[in-house]
């Protein structure tokens, strides 16, 4: 079944990334980095990364894992992301990040505090940096302004 899903993710990440090169300029008139800069970076990466679980799962295949505990974790993952969905209304695009990474990865990668903790902060605050100050794209406001 991840072999099926690992498959249709790769389709799909193949699919958005012709959709990225064929539609959207690499650069604009101007010279500076046009529309089609992050769907490529994006879509190169999520086939990168898909091939890589790809392989990792059929050289693990013979594994066998409890199917309970990973539909578990899909539960867990899912309710997560809703959470993060309010949080991201509420509190905007920095610090609902901040919060759905802290939390999320103290549920599914236990006992890593200190690489917990980096990641839950300097995920948010690179993208931070790319989009608003690199890309000059702003991120999701917020409902509610925090004092940062």
């Amino acid at each position: 079944m991840r072999i099926a899903f690992f498959v249709m993710l790769l389709a799909g990440g193949i699919f958005y990334s012709y959709i990225a090169f064929v539609d959207l300029d690499f650069m604009t008139r101007t010279g500076r980095l046009g529309p089609g800069f992050f769907p490529r970076l994006i879509g190169a990466t999520a086939i990168v990364m898909t091939l890589w679980a790809l392989v990792d799962e059929l050289r693990a295949r013979n594994a066998t894992d409890g199917a309970l505990r990973q539909w578990a974790d899909v539960a867990v993952l899912v309710a997560l992301s809703l959470g993060y969905a309010v949080l991201l209304r509420l509190f905007g695009g920095f610090a609902a990040t901040i919060v759905f990474l802290a939390v999320t990865l103290s549920v599914l990668n236990r006992g890593q505090y200190l690489k917990n903790g980096l990641i839950a902060v300097l995920v948010p605050v690179l993208l931070y940096l790319l989009l608003d100050r690199l890309l000059n794209a702003n991120m999701p406001p917020a409902l509610i302004t925090l004092p940062l």
